[in-house]
């Protein structure tokens, strides 16, 4: 049996952060992190944004094999024994740990049909197989208009791609933005050819020759040569719910990134529920800048720091020529503040809470503004009919 000071369930960007900050306060413990792909660490986002711009698979490594620590990759973890401080993998091995972090992260959520007639994207090789199968002119059905939907729709097309978006909702985003700029973006993606079907259910995928079959809840039906899906994912908290670890929507955290009420084992990134404190509520966050934040805070206090997680994570996405930031609570069902400039196509739009204080802020062609945006969700204070950030 392997005995690491540091066990790491997990080898993405929340591990690798993670690692470095374990470095950075114990440069000697033994780190060991487990992985159930074959990949070290590596970046997410630009599969679906700079790679598919003309940016090089070399930029997306994290460099996590060069900070002493040990990767066991293509391990799933299947077992964990609090008690005996153990972790075992799908092959059968057993690692003992000081203290453990689950950095699971989540699984593309999945339609109940199709079987892997679709690219459920969210890795590398994902990315590596789409790029293979989705050349110029290749028709590509794009299932979701949500985060992932979006932008992989604006990349085929970006690459020459003939593009079909499919989705529940009545505009690309509609989870996210208030109704007029959903709106606005089916129009938006229509003027870049891509043929944008809101309000459209998928109900089979199946393969016919040469061609894959996507009947619609309406029984029409789009001939492509790739389906690609991005419906959302489902955190893997099976792990820490076998051991009896609380698990509602993602592990549930403290400030400090521990696990109920153990002091060795933590739990980071895209999985866990943590409190936020700018926000007074628990939330789940599954983008780039909370994986690193979080990883980085929580990898520091596994190895002796004792800091509070108090950072409001953004996101931001690139849609064709457009792009966004946005913080906080982003909650159509929210009251909220659009202020727009549209012959510059930039605008901020403010999500507020029922007495007016801002709750999160959407950033429309609108950079460098995201601390101001997070100055005023802080501050918890009414705001007017204009709201001045940045």
């Amino acid at each position: 049996m392997e005995h690491s000071t540091y066990l790491i369930v997990g080898a993405g960007l929340t591990a690798d952060s993670a690692c470095k900050a374990i470095r950075k306060h114990d440069p000697d413990g033994a780190v060991l992190v487990l992985g159930e792909e074959p990949h070290a660490p590596y970046l997410r986002p630009p599969l679906s944004k700079a790679l598919w711009k003309g940016e090089q698979e070399e930029s997306i490594w994290r460099g996590t094999d060069t900070l002493g620590v040990e990767l066991r990759l293509g391990r799933r973890a299947v077992a964990l024994d609090l008690d005996a401080r153990t972790v075992t993998d799908d092959a059968g091995e057993r690692y003992r740990y000081e203290r453990l972090l689950l950095a699971t992260g989540g699984r593309p959520r999945r339609l109940p049909f199709g079987g892997d007639e679709a690219i459920y994207f969210r890795t590398l090789d994902d990315y590596r197989r789409l790029r293979t199968l989705a050349g110029s002119g290749s028709r590509v059905c794009v299932i979701g208009g949500g985060f992932i939907g979006s932008e992989i729709a604006a990349a085929l097309a970006l690459n020459d791609c003939r593009v079909t978006i499919v989705f529940p909702e009545p505009g690309i985003g509609a989870r996210l933005f208030p109704s007029q700029l959903t709106t606005a973006l089916n129009d938006y993606y229509r003027n870049r050819d891509v043929d944008v079907r809101p309000q459209t259910t998928v109900t089979s995928i199946n393969r016919h020759g040469e061609t894959t079959q996507v009947t619609l809840g309406d029984d029409a039906v789009i001939e492509a040569d790739v389906v690609v899906a991005g419906i959302g994912i489902v955190p893997n908290v099976e792990l820490a719910a076998d051991a009896g670890l609380p698990t509602p929507d993602g592990i549930t955290v403290d400030a400090y990134g521990r696990v109920g009420d153990r002091d060795d084992v933590f739990a980071a990134g895209d999985v866990a529920r943590f409190p936020a404190a700018a926000l007074g509520r628990e939330m789940r966050v599954e983008h780039e800048d909370h994986a690193k934040s979080h990883g980085r805070l929580v990898g520091a206090n596994m190895a002796g720091a004792s800091e509070r997680y108090d950072h409001l994570p953004f996101f931001y996405s690139d849609l064709f020529d457009s792009g966004y930031e946005a913080v906080g609570e982003l909650d159509p069902r929210l009251d909220t503040l659009v202020e727009w400039s549209e012959p510059e196509g930039e605008g901020t739009i403010t999500y507020l809470d029922r007495q007016r204080r801002p709750r999160g802020f959407l950033l429309w062609n609108r950079f460098g503004h995201l601390d101001a945006a997070r100055e005023l969700i802080q501050a918890g204070e009414p705001v007017g009919q204009h709201v001045q950030v940045g």
